[in-house]
């Protein structure tokens, strides 16, 4: 492959500057980095094995391609999915960067052509299958070539407490292990709990690694659950979201293939361009249906959860959860594949009682040929159902119930989840707030401190052994709040804590304090407001809306940019979004760039892209909004 970066040569003899700043701009087209990719580049810059946690659309392979390109030698990617390699190595040939990828849909002649090209030190960073690294060409390469950096995409799949477990990840410890030299190794997933992480550390023995959990909230995306008690109306409801936004590119996952089957045939039949993906297909007809979606021959895929790992169209403005998955962890890496590009996106689940019936079956239910389900780890994926099934039927912050699954610091309240958008108000708390924090006051007098369940109980009025063994049923606010939902209390008490109306005191086991901020709520007479659950809410669903400055732009504009785009995408066999994003077209329709310094300040456009498209997509503005009229000037 021709390319303007030759895999051998140090970048400061081509001319490229080394600060990483100045790679991500020309390369990738970015000024500035996302939260935590620099400090995951510059730990595997100075060689520290790395884990990362980040939500999807967060960056991810920046983290690792900017320093591949800085670092001597070749980088590994083991990659579970076809898909994600051709995208990524796409997305890097389209920015000269140079990358290839050993699959099974290379034939042999393409196949023993890239390992020869790697063992030539012609590429930065080859991506493979985990199975592949049994192969002894790859073991060979291991010795015939410096590996630099070892990097694990989906890490999760290690565990076999995640939700997507690989038995063949296993073999990635050992691969290392037999390199003349242990390179650098960095794990990269969207989604782990604490347990899941654990795994990853102990299986890949990383050493001395940086450790770094973005947060997993994505403020683009709006939640929403629309509980549908019979499972025959879900198409109604569905045909209503895609009528309502009939030229959106999105997924719809089922929970079983006849179900993906049933729904496309349903929505071609109603006049909507679908395409279908489960593991049931031909490698074929998977292949083809998937290249008809990235490609947008097809904006809707129904699909069972055998598809989008590793997908990274950018486009996608919206996934619908046509049955309600196994867990949260899965809910929320499909839910994520929407609004990667940053713009808003929704991310909805159709909900019925049914659903939870058919995942227990799903769960407990072996397969025929398969041998008997393990009781701890079918005891283990129930529990992740019940979490699930609690996300789906629970009033509060959608939000926040994912955040707090993934031990992130979630908020009461986001303002873009359908139960915030239809089930909150804003509530005057200070009645109650003061006989919360009297309560905690009328403790600390008798000498005592408790933590919140407590607290709760006395001003409920509770019978527990402990409460009334210690005379707390005597105090004056024992009871209270008797009439109050206890989670309501707890709700406002948390608020309380952070507004640092009340303190925390403690590790172990915190308890309650007074703080100098307490007696405001009890001295001052203007209202505490909040936002808080309606007492009593039926559900209705809201649709997110356009993202703010859409409507200002010119459609025009942003229609011929688009043909320009998919004609240049079509040239070169590559999906629309690898030439540039919606985002970047977007970004051209508001500053309307006429000269190449102009172009080059739009979002996604770096020295190469500006070299190869520049001159195009700037006469098209120029003929289209005029040479002088309107945008930046310079």
């Amino acid at each position: 492959m021709d390319s303007m970066l030759d895999a051998n040569t140090p970048l400061h003899e081509l001319g490229v500057e080394q600060d990483i700043l100045g790679i991500l701009k020309t390369y990738f087209g970015f000024t500035q980095f996302r939260q935590g990719q620099e400090e995951i580049i510059r730990a595997l810059l100075n060689r520290r094995d790395v884990l990362a946690v980040m939500p999807t659309g967060a960056g991810k392979s920046l983290c690792y391609q900017v320093p591949s390109l800085l670092l001597d030698g070749l980088t590994l990617v083991i990659s579970p999915l076809i898909s994600l390699m051709k995208d990524q190595v796409n997305a890097l040939e389209a920015g000269d960067i140079p990358g290839a990828y050993l699959n099974s849909s290379l034939t042999p002649e393409d196949y023993y052509d890239t390992i020869r090209r790697a063992r030539e030190g012609r590429y930065k960073m080859l991506y493979l299958a985990p199975e592949r690294l049994k192969r002894e060409d790859l073991r060979l390469l291991g010795e015939q070539v410096p590996i630099a950096m070892v990097v694990i995409d989906e890490a999760h799949c290690i565990s076999q407490w995640g939700h997507d477990f690989r038995p063949s990840y296993f073999l990635i410890q050992s691969f290392i292990q037999s390199l003349p030299t242990r390179p650098i190794t960095a794990a990269f997933t969207a989604t782990a709990t604490d347990k899941v992480k654990a795994d990853i550390l102990a299986i890949l023995q990383l050493e001395d690694p940086f450790i770094l959990t973005t947060g997993f909230n994505r403020e683009n995306l709006y939640f929403g659950v629309q509980r549908i008690p019979y499972a025959q109306d879900k198409m109604r409801a569905l045909l209503e979201y895609l009528k309502k936004y009939p030229d959106r590119s999105g997924i719809i996952y089922c929970a079983t293939r006849k179900t993906v089957e049933d729904l496309c045939d349903d929505l071609n039949a109603a006049g909507f361009a679908a395409t279908r993906y489960h593991a049931g297909l031909e490698d074929e007809e998977r292949q083809h249906n998937q290249d008809d979606f990235i490609y947008d021959r097809k904006p809707l895929m129904v699909a069972t959860n055998a598809f989008g790992m590793g997908i990274d169209k950018s486009n996608v403005s919206f996934v619908i959860h046509y049955n309600m998955p196994k867990n949260i962890e899965s809910y929320y890496q499909e839910a994520g594949r929407a609004g990667r590009d940053g713009e808003a996106a929704d991310c909805l689940l159709y909900y019925s009682p049914q659903d939870v019936q058919t995942n227990r079956y799903l769960i407990t239910t072996s397969a025929p040929g398969e041998p008997p389900r393990d009781p701890e780890l079918v005891g283990h994926n129930l529990e992740l159902l019940k979490a699930m099934t609690y996300y789906a039927t629970t009033h509060d912050c959608l939000r926040s119930q994912l955040l707090a699954y993934f031990g992130d610091t979630p908020g009461h309240y986001c303002g873009n989840c359908s139960n915030c958008t239809t089930q909150f108000e804003s509530v005057d708390i200070r009645v109650a707030a003061q006989k919360i924090i009297s309560c905690v006051y009328r403790i600390e007098q008798r000498g005592k401190r408790f933590g919140k369940l407590m607290v709760v109980d006395i001003l409920r009025g509770g019978k527990g052994q402990k409460l009334l063994s210690q005379g707390l049923n005597t105090l004056s606010t024992y009871g209270i709040m008797a009439d109050t939902d206890a989670h309501r209390i707890r709700t406002i008490l948390d608020y309380l804590v952070a507004q640092n109306y009340l303190v925390l005191e403690g590790d172990a086991y915190p308890v309650l304090c007074i703080a100098p901020r307490s007696w405001e709520v009890i001295q001052e007479k203007t209202p505490l407001l909040m936002m808080l659950p309606k007492e009593s809410a039926s559900p209705r669903h809201k649709q997110s809306e356009d993202l703010e400055g859409l409507s200002s732009l010119d459609e025009s504009l942003l229609s011929k940019l688009k043909a320009l785009r998919n004609h240049l995408a079509h040239e070169a066999r590559l999906p629309a979004y690898i030439i540039f994003s919606d985002a970047s077209l977007q970004d051209m329709c508001r500053k309307k760039p006429r000269t190449p310094a102009q172009f080059l300040a739009v979002s996604g456009v770096g020295k190469v892209k500006m070299e190869k498209y520049g001159n195009l997509f700037t006469r098209l503005i120029q003929d289209t909004c005029g040479r002088h009229s309107g945008g930046p000037q310079g």
